[in-house]
Order: structure tokens, then C-alpha cells, then sequence
């Protein structure tokens, strides 16, 4: 007696497993192979307590179980739930053909229930790319599963549910799934730009990074406001789209034990600079995202970034350039999406004060050592520099142009990518993720903003990368323009925001 059912392998890929049981005769027994961890080898015991508490026979035999492919790693307790089907399929308490082209997911507990898996969204999308569309799934699982669009979902909270559903003795009427509408949110605003006094420079910068998703470093003094300009970043970024917050969702469930929560603001990631360097890339025995990949399709603030361990530092190059994060380890490699915007901070020196108002207490080695601390490769990959200066005292308690709050800048933000989306035809494209070829079709300059760049290419020794980050930042400052060709004066503000050689 031999039955098959299929499951899946959560996370970001997953991979469709077949899970085999077959009975025979012999001591009772069961028993699971197939390059099972130990918590997917622990189901035996969770399975035979479910079937006795569900006042279900499990067959006083050897119950072999099978999880193919045998040579992929399972690590979830997701499969659970396919385990026990297979088991009652194969003792005939229910009938052969009760699951076809059906996916079970579900953990089950020692009373018979079902409880939630983490990262339900991906294994339902890689089902649904293969062709299967119906499922069984954890009721607590149903919030974030019911975010994809033309699937079947049959909720379940126990085995003896799922047993009597198969058995058509009570019958649950599944959930097809359409393409609703979600209510998207304002990311809280604890700071508006219209409290930020002065500072016009800065908040013309973070104005077309968020219009471009441009990356920014904030150079300064201590207490110039710099970690404030930051904060009040992602109030000026347009809401989430549908697709967006179905992708960052998922990626949230797969490290937090919210299975219920629907993530509809943009991220806002801080981490420490004590961090590390596998928590912010992503990671470890269990592969998880990293604070990168958590902040995708919103801010990942490094607050003094040269604080920061230079290797983790390092780790941005990737995603900086291709929005991805690959994680390669000896068991495997896995990759996260990581498209993100990038807001750093920095002294100028250890102290702080170097080249401000205030006498500077470090030596020159230190200095040197200290800025060095951010490479060339990385410097590079920043489109947006900016000095931080300080605000003179009896303008602190002024209040601020109309134009300069959070709303009227969001405005111009949301107007400005429109115009990108009517450029690229395609949802979610923007200006700093642009390639050569897209440069070369969409960025068209002006003869006299070409001959500009060129000269200030020569005389600044700008490399070919940044070379074509000026360009993709004069396309976005046009934008807020609303001209279609880069001029003169588009490449002449981008070059403004370039980084400065220091002399010390």
C-alpha cells in the first residue's frame, strides 16, 4: 500500500516535494527519509500525537515516508501536514484520488491542530509558476496567502478537519482568491520637513533621491541634523504598489512569526553598527534576509556608516549595483531581492568637528585612517554627497517655507516617477537602476550639458561609473522639471552633489 501527495519547501525559492509513504509489514515503525533535518525528522513524533489525539488510526505497521527529491536539504515542518495525508491515503481511510494537483502546507501540533508556516507567500507563487493552484493551508496562514491572486485555498485548523474533508464527511468550501485591492499606509511621520530648519541643500538632495531612488551619504558635524534629515526621508516617498508589498510581506514573514501581519508601509531599517555582518546581509545555518533585504522597496539608514565593520561595509557593493544580495555558503547559495534606497551619515574626521566652526582634536593620521575607512568601490556606488553644516541659533525657532513641508515635497516625488513610468513602460523602474543601454536610450543631453559633463569628467577624473551615476542623477532632476532632455544646468546641479576630495 503506497501513496503520494505533494508539498513544498518554504523560503525564497522553493522546490516542489513529493512526499512517498509506504506501508509495510513489520514492527510498527515510521520512519522518514530523504535528506530530512531534525525538524522535519521530529514530525513522527507530532504526527502519531496528532493522529491519536483526532481519534484517527495510524496503521500498526512500518510506515516509510519519503521526501523527494532525496539530494535537496528539508527544513521545514510545513510538511507536515502532506506527511499525515500521505499516511491516511496510503491506509485507505480515505479515498486514492482525494488530493490531486494539491498542495498541503502546515505544521501540526500534538492536539491535532494546524499551525502557521513561515513564508507562505513564496512556496504559493513557486506553486502557482508550476501549474498548481490549489491548496491546503493553516487558517492563521489565510491574511497573507489571500494576497495572490487566482489560487484555490482550503483553510484548515486540525487534522481531523483535513480528515473529514477528504473523507466528504463534512466538506469545507474553499477561498478562490481575485486581485483585491489593499489599503496601503503612510509610513508613521514622526518628523516633516517643515521642522527642519534651514538646511535647503540637504532637503534638495533627499528630494531627488526619493524621486530617482538615488543613494545618500550625509556628511557633517555632530548635531547639524543629519540623522534628522534621514528620519524624515520615507515620508516623502510615494506609497506601496500591490505588487510591492506582496513581495516585501514575504520576505518579513520569513524572519519574523507574524504570519498573519501584511506589511503595507515602506521599511524603514536602522540597524546598529554593532551589527553583524550576517544580519545585515542575510544568512546563517538557516538561511534568513538580512536588514538589506528587509529594507527592499524602502530606506536601509547606516547611521555613521565609517563606524561600521569595513567588511560589512563591503557587502553593500552587490547590492548597491544589481539590487540583489546572493548568499553563497558550503551548503548552497540563495538570493534575496535587495532594492533598496541607501541613506548614510558621516563625520568628517573621529571627533567630529573637522572643517567646521569648532577646532578639530585629531591628528591628520587619523583622519586619513578614519576616511578610509569607506572605499573607492564604495564612494562610487553613492550618487548624492552632502555637507551638513551647522544652522545658525536664532534661526532654529523659525518656521519654514510652505514648499519645504513633507507633503508638497511627496507631491513633486510621486510626479516625477510617474514621468518614469511612462518612460520605462513598466512599473517600478527607476532612474538609479538604469543600465548603460537604458542611459544610452533614455538620457538623452543636451549639446552644451554633454560638452559640461565631459570637461568636469576630465578635470575631476570622475570614473566611467560615476560618469554614468551624474547622468542617471541629472535624468531624475530633470524630471522634478518635468523636461524631457538634460541640460546644462540639470548636469551642472548633479555635479554639485559629487563627492569632494578632502584636504587635510
Amino acid at each position: 500500500m503506497s501513496a503520494k501527495v505533494i508539498s513544498i519547501a518554504s523560503g525564497i525559492d522553493g522546490t516542489l516535494i513529493d512526499v512517498e509513504c509506504v506501508l509495510s509489514n513489520g514492527l510498527p515503525n515510521l520512519v522518514i527519509v530523504g535528506f530530512a533535518n531534525k525538524a522535519v525528522d521530529e514530525a513522527k513524533e507530532r504526527v502519531r500525537s496528532a493522529f491519536a489525539s483526532s481519534k484517527l488510526q495510524l496503521p500498526k505497521k512500518r510506515i516509510t515516508i519519503n521526501l523527494a527529491p532525496a539530494d535537496i536539504p528539508k527544513e521545514s515542518p510545513a510538511l507536515d501536514l502532506a506527511i499525515a495525508a500521505a499516511i491516511l491515503i496510503a491506509s485507505k481511510q480515505v479515498r486514492d484520488n482525494a488530493i490531486i494537483k494539491t498542495i498541503l502546507l502546515g505544521e501540526l501540533g500534538l492536539d491535532g491542530s494546524t499551525r502557521p508556516v513561515r513564508g507562505i507567500i513564496g512556496s504559493l507563487l513557486e506553486a502557482k509558476q508550476k501549474g498548481i493552484s490549489a491548496f491546503y493551508i493553516p487558517k492563521e496562514n489565510i491574511s497573507q496567502a489571500e494576497l495572490i491572486p487566482d489560487i484555490q485555498l482550503t483553510p484548515i485548523d486540525s487534522l481531523k478537519e483535513l480528515y473529514d474533508d477528504l473523507s466528504d464527511l463534512k466538506k469545507i468550501t474553499p477561498i478562490k482568491t481575485t486581485s483585491k485591492s489593499l489599503l496601503t499606509q503612510r509610513t508613521p511621520m514622526t518628523i516633516d520637513f517643515k521642522h527642519i530648519v534651514g538646511q535647503a541643500r540637504a532637503k534638495r538632495a533627499l528630494e531627488i533621491a526619493a524621486a530617482g531612488s538615488h543613494n545618500v551619504l550625509l556628511s557633517g558635524p555632530p548635531g547639524t541634523g543629519k540623522s534628522m534629515l534621514a528620519k524624515a526621508f520615507p515620508g516623502i516617498l510615494p506609497e506601496l504598489t500591490q505588487e510591492e508589498i506582496l513581495e516585501i510581506t514575504h520576505l518579513h514573514s520569513l524572519t519574523s512569526n507574524s504570519y498573519e501581519g501584511i506589511v503595507a508601509t515602506r521599511p524603514f531599517r536602522s540597524p546598529h553598527h554593532s551589527a553583524s555582518e550576517i544580519s545585515i546581509i542575510g544568512g546563517g545555518q538557516r538561511p534568513r534576509p538580512g536588514e538589506i533585504s528587509l529594507s527592499h522597496k524602502g530606506v536601509l539608514f547606516f547611521d555613521e556608516l565609517p563606524e561600521f565593520a569595513r567588511s560589512t561595509i563591503e557587502a553593500l557593493r552587490q547590492p548597491l549595483e544589481d539590487r540583489v544580495i546572493t548568499v553563497s555558503r558550503a551548503k548552497g547559495s540563495i538570493t534575496y531581492p535587495a532594492d533598496f534606497t541607501l541613506i548614510a551619515t558621516a563625520n568628517p574626521c573621529p571627533c567630529g568637528f573637522y572643517g567646521s566652526n569648532k577646532e578639530c582634536s585629531c591628528m591628520p593620521a587619523q583622519i586619513v585612517r578614519y576616511q578610509r575607512k569607506l572605499s573607492g568601490p564604495i564612494l562610487d556606488r553613492i550618487d548624492l554627497y552632502i555637507d551638513v553644516d551647522h544652522v545658525q541659533h536664532d534661526k532654529l525657532l523659525e518656521t519654514t517655507d510652505a514648499i519645504d513641508t513633507t507633503d508638497h515635497i511627496r507631491t513633486r516625488v510621486q510626479t516625477a516617477r510617474k514621468l518614469q513610468e511612462a518612460r520605462f513602460k513598466e512599473a517600478g523602474v527607476r532612474n538609479a537602476a538604469l543600465n548603460n543601454q537604458e542611459i544610452k536610450l533614455h538620457c538623452k543631453l543636451s549639446p552644451g550639458a554633454k560638452a559640461l559633463l565631459n570637461k568636469a569628467a576630465s578635470q575631476l577624473d570622475i570614473s566611467p561609473r560615476s560618469y554614468m551615476r551624474i547622468i542617471k542623477v541629472a535624468r531624475t532632476i530633470a524630471d522634478l522639471d518635468d523636461a524631457s532632455t538634460i541640460d546644462t544646468h540639470h548636469i551642472s546641479e548633479a555635479l554639485q552633489y559629487r563627492r569632494q576630495p578632502v584636504q587635510i
